[in-house]
């Protein structure tokens, strides 16, 4: 079946950053605008829980964002109508300052390249990073890499989201959102564990190898792997495997 849509993995895809590096800066400055209320230490704790909660959850009647309110605030000594203006604050003044703390690897980046080159062969095209963030926090992302104005199908967010990755109903939920079968899609992610179960669902798979994550414990193989570069001249060169 040909590839009409393709899904993209934002942190370490499209964006050229190391994961880690992010996620510990994002709990620092997060724990920074509570740090008068509750504990950094305890605060950390509380919302890494919470937040594994979101990742576990398959309760198709809940959003992601309603998973971790629900937990996060049976945890911390906070109440939910002062808690939530300061993370709606946060998001609007403190999240883009991480930008210049995360060592961008932007010199040579070609995304912005590869989206022109994706959106002109008219393929849909859905920002399939995993929905726990709020969509503010999303598109921030996308604008750091100059890829916020694009016409994209779906930006996954926890407001919209009822599963994350690695659950296979994650892509599922994609497509029932967008209409179209999981086998004309193509799953471009840099992670082996979380990206690669879209395959189970009939979705093709490329692994971007430039911030790759292999924890190991992968069980699937990608239909194909390379560099950013790498995928963005496969489809100048129109010798996509994923058209057949």
């Amino acid at each position: 079946m040909k590839i009409t849509t393709i899904l993209f993995d934002l942190d370490g895809t499209l964006l050229p950053m190391d994961l880690d590096i992010f996620i510990d800066r994002y709990f620092k400055a997060l724990t920074r605008r509570f740090a008068a209320i509750i504990k950094p230490e305890q605060f950390i704790k509380d919302l890494y829980a919470s937040t594994m909660e979101m990742i576990k959850n398959n309760d198709p009647e809940k959003t992601n964002q309603e998973v971790f309110i629900e937990d996060f605030f049976k945890r911390v000594p906070l109440k939910f109508e002062e808690a939530m203006p300061e993370f709606d604050a946060f998001y609007e003044k403190d999240f883009p300052k991480l930008k210049d703390e995360i060592n961008l690897k932007l010199e040579g980046w070609k995304a912005k390249e590869l989206m022109d080159v994706i959106f002109d062969a008219g393929y849909q095209v859905v920002i399939a990073t995993n929905p726990i963030f709020p969509e503010a926090a999303v598109k921030e992302r996308l604008r750091w890499v100059g890829l916020a104005d694009y016409p994209y199908k779906l930006i996954t967010s926890y407001e919209i989201m009822h599963f994350c990755k690695p659950n296979p109903n994650y892509f599922k939920e994609i497509c029932e959102k967008i209409g179209v079968d999981p086998r004309e899609c193509l799953m471009v992610g840099n992670d082996m564990e979380e990206d690669l179960p879209a395959s189970l669902l009939g979705m093709k798979t490329f692994i971007v190898e430039d911030f790759l994550i292999d924890r190991g414990t992968g069980r699937f193989t990608p239909d194909g792997r390379g560099s950013l570069m790498d995928l963005y001249h496969e489809i100048m060169e129109k010798n996509l495997i994923y058209r057949k």
